[in-house]
């Protein structure tokens, strides 16, 4: 996990480009990010990550054991706290990390937990199919069926679907870029959604498949370039002809 910040979802909106072009986006506040503690691989901790902190709250509402290393790391009282392994930047305790972490087209993996659905049957909870609703079929429409093994092995099996908790789940969508960085605010804007509910905390980490700087991404910012030329290049060529149209009548 090379770079990473603790955020919160704020919501969903659109953002348009200079064509016009409206990009569906999730709104991200991931900051202020505090520094709390800096682990190294060659002191007594035995690995390399950085703890860190994020949104502000009461010391009466945190347990004694995590005020007393809060103390012992001269930190403020926070709500979330998060270690992030073989961090990238060089950081220290103390240091404060925002939106600016990351770049404007640079892709991300998104952390959150989905919606709890409460309970639910197969049919909703695995999408089984169910039963007849006609032909004599009576008492029977959203059940599973057997779920039994007969002789052998005598017990239902481990793992089989069946009615329970849905949702509450954490959940991680990979790949999704950043359209914008707001740094004054705190904020990313990132295409697409991720899972969570508005105002849940999420982790905004660096796209493990995608990082920054690799090859993969130079080609994706290559080819996007390319069909960029292609659509302005379309476009004069229509503008020219309507222009020569125009002057033959």
């Amino acid at each position: 996990m090379p770079l990473g910040l603790i955020g919160k979802k704020l919501g969903h909106t659109r953002v348009y480009n200079t064509d016009g072009v409206a990009t569906p986006v999730t709104v991200v506040l991931v900051g202020p990010n505090l520094v709390l503690q800096v682990k190294k691989k060659d002191s007594r901790d035995g690995y390399s990550a950085v703890q860190l902190g994020f949104d502000s709250q009461k010391e009466s509402r945190l347990s004694k054991a995590v005020m007393g290393h809060l103390r012992k790391q001269n930190g403020a009282p926070v709500k979330r706290i998060k270690e992030f392994r073989d961090f990238s930047k060089d950081v220290k305790p103390g240091d404060v990390l925002g939106a600016d972490l990351f770049e404007v087209g640079q892709f991300v993996d998104c952390i959150g937990t989905t919606k709890g659905r409460g309970f639910e049957g197969v049919v909703g909870r695995w999408a089984f199919a169910g039963g007849d609703m006609t032909h004599g079929a009576k008492g029977w429409h959203r059940r599973s069926g057997a779920i039994g093994c007969r002789l052998f092995p005598g017990h239902v099996n481990k793992g089989l679907k069946m009615p329970g908790h849905m949702g509450q789940v954490r959940r991680t969508s990979q790949n999704l870029e950043i359209v914008q960085v707001r740094k004054d605010d705190n904020v990313l804007l990132i295409r697409g959604s991720f899972p969570g509910s508005e105002g849940d905390y999420c982790i905004i980490r660096e796209a493990k498949k995608i990082p920054a700087g690799s090859p993969r991404l130079k080609a994706i910012h290559e080819h996007r370039a390319k069909i960029r030329a292609a659509a302005s290049a379309a476009a004069e060529k229509k503008g020219a002809d309507k222009k020569a149209a125009a002057k033959k009548k």
